[in-house]
């Protein structure tokens, strides 16, 4: 398999010095050109057209976000990956990026720690562009998340064969790419989203989740947040895991509520996706509806299967449709997807499901 393609924007040379450096000795990417503005960034897309870029949001002349717009004019095939430091402004912006196409963001190590020593983030880097990398290999493009600006294919898919009972509840895990895509499910939910409670776990980092929840809530018109340990859970709002805390549910007085937790990761992953999904088949049971999305590693897999069963249904991202097939892709391989979904077909599906008016 051919080494794929980078081109590395940062304005530090520091750091387009690690970056090559890490890319070069794992032997799965070639950097093909380097650039210390936005600029030449966008003359690198033009000239090369790389499978993936790493871009830093903060650069002089053109930033990320104004040259995004342009990178992806030049070089629609090339797969964006974000970098900045981690702050409430920046989050923001990333989040503004990914829905322009960028397919993922990595916050840097503050400066305490410094990139040289942080081999966190050096396996993070890799792993991210790795799996982006693997996917577009096999598709041929993930820039943008293929398929996320196609109509959805003629039909709406039946999910009442697939459900014991009404879902009240709609669980969703997302990690590499999820952002745009679960915007574009919940969107595509139109009115039936006032008839769902919604749980969201995008693995994400502090900061960026507080961004996510309110620019759903800016784009659908519903609330959104993170919700507070003990709060009740109410239909019509959209509830976003806290980066680096847990979410989960339990049940207190006979009501739903929100669970937040410091408890230790759950395969590398806090938020994980298996701490909602198997707390929502502890409580919720075929009341709940599971949704796996694009993203790397398994988590959700060992959730998906508890949902499954306590009688809920659980509908995965297809490959194509994904900028990661990792997540979705082991609930499939396990045997755990009750429909394997496009992003296009996921919304409407939920849509005509729910679309009555159900009691909470």
């Amino acid at each position: 398999m051919r080494p794929s393609t980078v081109v590395i924007a940062d304005d530090s040379m520091v750091v387009r010095g690690l970056f090559a450096r890490w890319l070069g000795e794992s032997g799965r990417f070639h950097v093909v050109g380097v650039a210390g503005d936005g600029e030449a960034a966008i003359e690198h897309a033009g000239r090369h057209h790389p499978d993936l870029m790493v871009l830093d949001l903060d650069m002089p002349v053109l930033d990320g976000v104004e040259a995004l717009p342009r990178i992806v004019k030049q070089s629609p095939r090339t797969a964006v990956l974000l970098t900045t430091t981690l702050t409430e402004r920046n989050a923001k912006l990333a989040l503004q990026c990914m829905s322009m196409g960028a397919v993922d963001v990595l916050p840097k190590p503050d400066s305490r720690s410094g990139l040289t020593l942080s081999l966190g983030f050096r396996s993070e880097l890799l792993g991210k562009l790795g799996s982006i990398a693997q996917t577009r290999l096999r598709h041929g493009d993930v820039s943008g998340e293929a398929g996320h600006g196609a109509s959805p294919p003629s039909g709406i898919v039946d999910l009442r064969p697939l459900v014991s009972a009404m879902p009240r509840y709609l669980v969703i895990g997302a990690s590499t790419g999820g952002p745009r895509a679960v915007a574009r499910v919940l969107s595509d939910l139109g009115d039936a989203a006032a008839n769902l409670v919604a749980l969201v776990v995008q693995h994400m980092p502090p900061l960026f989740t507080a961004s996510f929840a309110e620019q759903i809530s800016a784009q659908l018109g519903l609330p959104a947040r993170e919700p507070h340990d003990g709060e009740r859970l109410a239909r019509g709002t959209i509830y976003v895991a806290p980066g680096g805390r847990h979410l989960g549910i339990e049940r207190k007085l006979g009501h739903i509520v929100a669970s937040i937790s410091d408890s230790p990761p759950v395969h590398f992953c806090r938020p994980a996706v298996d701490v909602l999904f198997n707390e929502a088949a502890r409580h919720l049971g075929p009341a709940a509806l599971g949704l796996i999305m694009t993203g790397m590693g398994s988590d959700g897999t060992e959730g998906a299967t508890a949902l499954r069963r306590a009688g809920a249904a659980v509908i995965a991202q297809d490959e194509p449709s994904s900028t990661v097939w990792g997540m979705p892709g082991s609930v499939v391989r396990a045997r755990q997807a009750s429909a394997v979904l496009p992003l296009g077909n996921i919304g409407p599906a939920i849509r005509a499901l729910v679309g009555g008016s159900h009691p909470i």
